[in-house]
Parts: structure tokens; sequence; C-alpha cells
């Protein structure tokens, strides 16, 4: 069999198992199992055994576990109300004050957990009644929602950052960094286009009235909530910074302060735990299978030869690096709108990575532009998972089409933001060449 019709059936099948519904991980294995199965002996399958360990004990995998245990910790301990409370006293004064200040307290969560969920529901629950009460524009109350959560995966810590740094060999402190910059350019993205269009039409987002909004001494007192946020990331980012802690020991001190977090906000209980350990068990169990899905199909490919074809195809097609590069990330977008980041960055990171250093690309550079891509898609129609995430919380009278139409302006403005990173690389890799050699 050719190497062009080994390529298409290994596509043509994967596509067919996940446009079926077929979960992404299992519809890895099941492919990569079958196609050694086929093009090779039984036997060949043991390689793919020694895989499981290898790919469960590796430095990236063992920090994911603790940043998700963070995650689901801090989502059940109450530091969206006080982060709400302390936003709501500060900014609803202004035009689109409401809207803004989602958009500051999604960039402080986004911190704190690096997932999308924990914002975006978050904020949904809290947020939207709050500004619709208020008299925002629907499309504005929904909009800057999943908007501000996706900002979630793009400043550290970040899980999917860890995924793609351990997947591509890339510092996982240094990508941590590579995305502070980009991460506050896109939340200034935000924040800019909701206050021009609530100053030239006040009707969109009306500031609350004067004798309602809070006084000096109430806005003074309720920094307090924000102390505990702050002090958190600074803990994990900082312990990586001076080198106290590795990335996968910064996530232990991370989950350990998300505890103390939860315990100083009176909601260290039984229920709140045993919820956050079981969330915490399920997102680690279906990141651990598309690892090991992914491991495997990774493997597969380079069996048969395909990652090779691939890598020669794009390469020896005489085509310049870049157009190369954005026809890669190209595919990464269009995959965002229908995948999990975890899902796609296991796929394809093992392939267009060996492509990316062969093209001489920066790969710290390439696996932050890669991620941000990605990224894109949790808030792009048709199938964005935040906008899923949104819908899911049961709001009265919400469309998916209402939600479709309030995302667009924030996906315009994030993929700006992401092609001023592209063509200025140093907007990421500045700041993790200068913090950490």
């Amino acid at each position: 069999m050719s190497i062009e019709v080994t390529t298409l059936i290994i596509v043509a099948a994967l596509l067919i198992l996940v446009a079926t519904g077929f979960p992404v991980a299992f519809s890895l294995l099941a492919v990569a199992v079958f196609g050694i199965f086929v093009l090779y002996k039984p036997a060949a399958l043991f390689t793919l055994a020694s895989v499981t360990q290898i790919a469960s004990t590796t430095d990236f995998f063992i920090a994911v576990p603790m940043f998700i245990f963070m995650a689901a910790v801090l989502q059940v301990s109450g530091v969206g109300s006080a982060l709400y409370e302390t936003m709501y006293k500060w900014m609803a004064g202004l035009r689109g004050g409401l809207a803004m200040g989602t958009v500051v307290i999604s960039t402080i969560m986004a911190a704190m957990t690096g997932v999308a969920a924990t914002a975006t529901v978050t904020m949904g629950l809290l947020s939207y009644p709050e500004m619709r009460k208020r008299g925002y524009n629907k499309n504005m109350a929904i909009g800057c929602i999943p908007a501000g959560g996706c900002l979630g995966p793009l400043i550290p810590p970040s899980i999917p950052m860890i995924i793609v740094a351990g997947l591509s060999s890339i510092s996982i402190g240094k990508l941590f960094f590579a995305g502070v910059f980009p991460g506050f350019l896109t939340s200034f993205c935000f924040i800019a286009y909701i206050g021009v269009r609530c100053f030239l039409n006040p009707a969109v987002g009306p500031p609350i009235p004067v004798d309602k909004r809070a006084t000096w001494r109430e806005r003074f007192a309720s920094l307090r909530g924000v102390v505990l946020p702050i002090g958190l990331i600074i803990l994990v980012l900082g312990t990586i910074y001076t080198g106290i802690a590795t990335p996968s020991e910064a996530g232990g001190v991370g989950a350990f302060g998300a505890l103390i977090c939860a315990a100083i906000y009176r909601n260290f209980n039984w229920k709140n735990m045993k919820e956050a350990v079981l969330t915490s068990l399920r997102v680690n169990a279906m990141v651990f299978w598309l690892i090991l899905g992914g491991s495997m199909f990774s493997v597969m490919l380079g069996l048969t030869g395909v990652k090779d074809f691939i890598a020669e195809l794009l390469v020896g097609s005489g085509a310049t690096p870049w157009v190369i590069l954005i026809l890669m990330l190209f595919i990464v977008y269009l995959m965002g709108m229908f995948m999990d980041a975890t899902a796609i960055a296991i796929i394809c990171i093992p392939v267009f990575a060996p492509i990316v250093q062969t093209l001489g690309f920066d790969m710290l550079w390439f696996g932050f532009i890669f991620t941000m891509d990605m990224l894109i898609g949790f808030i792009t129609p048709p199938f964005g998972v935040n906008l899923f995430y949104f819908k899911g919380l049961g709001h009265e009278g919400v469309t998916m089409t209402d939600i479709y139409q309030s995302v667009l302006p924030f996906v315009v403005l994030i993929t700006i933001a992401w092609i001023i990173c592209v063509i200025f690389p140093p907007i990421a890799t500045w700041l993790p060449n200068q913090m950490i050699q």
C-alpha cells in the first residue's frame, strides 16, 4: 500500500470516528491500534503498550493534575464572588463598566486557573443577570463572558500550554511567561472595544445611578477581595521565575494555595472539596486518555511513515516557510472550532513541531501562537466550546443565535491580537527570554 493511500485512510478514519460522535481519545486509540494491527504484525502492538508508561510519567503530565485540581478548588472557593463584588463597586459607575469588569475578572481568574470553563461559568452566573438588570444590551452582556473566558488558557498558568510545551520539548516556564503580554494585549483589546462602543452609544452599557454607587470607603474595603487571587498568582509564577520550584512543583504549590483561599473564604467544607476532587478526577481522566491516545497515534504515524510523508510534502512543496506555517495554523484554527485544545495539541504538535524546526522558526514563539490559535476556536461559531458553556447555564431568552452574534466582534479582536503576535514575535518571546535563562 502506497504512503499516499495509507495517509488518506488514516485521516479519513479519524475524521469519520470523530464526526460520528466517538470520543476523540478513543478515536485516536482505535485508529492507532487498528492501523498497527493491519499494516504490521500483531507483535508490533507491544510498541504501543510501552507508550502507556512513558506518556503517563513525563514531567509535563505530572504537572497537569496539580493545575487541574487547583482550578477545581478555586471554582468552588468563592473567589469569583469576591472578585465580582470588588469589580462591581469600582467599575459599575462607568459606561460599560460591568462588561469591562467582567473581562478584568476573567483575566485575573485566567491567571489563577488556566482553564476556559471556570471564568465563563462563574461570570455567566454572576455578571450576566446583573448586566441585564442594569439595562445592558443583550449582545454586549453575552459576548464579553465567553470572550473573557477564553483568556484562561492564554494567561499562565495554563493547562493547554503545559501540554503544548511537553509535546514540543519547550520549557514550560518559558511558554508560561510567553503568554503574559499577549494575554494582557487581548484583554486590553476587549476592554477598549467595550469602552469605545459604550461611550459612543451609552444605551449599550449604561452606568448605574449615582445614588446606587459604592462610596470610596466601600470601594477600598472591597480590595480585600483581590489580595488572595493576586497573591496566588505571584506565588505560582514567582516560584517558577525564582527557580524555587519546577512547573510541576509549582502546580502543587498552587493547589495548596487554592485550598488556603477556600479556607479563608469559608468554603473549605466536605461538600465543596468532594465536588472539587470529583471534578479534578473526571478532567484528569479525560486528559490522560487523550494523552495516551495521542501518544499511540503519534507512534503509529511514525511507524507507518505518515509523519515523514507529511513533512516532506509540506517542506518539499516549494512554498515559502511562512506559507507553510500559515497553512498549519489555519488547520489548527479550523480544528479549534470542533475539538478540545488538548486533543488538537496531541494530534498536531508531533507532526507540526519537526516541520517548524526544519523551517527555522523559533519553537517558543511557535508554541505560543499555536496555543493562542487553538483558543480562538473556543469562541468561534458554530462549535466554540465556551459558547456552549454559556448556553448550558440556562439563562432565559438566550438562544444560540444570540450567542453567535454576540461573540463575533470578540472573535475579530482576538484574531487581530493573534496576528499582531505573529507579526511581532518579541511580544511573546521577550519576557520569557529575559526572565528564564
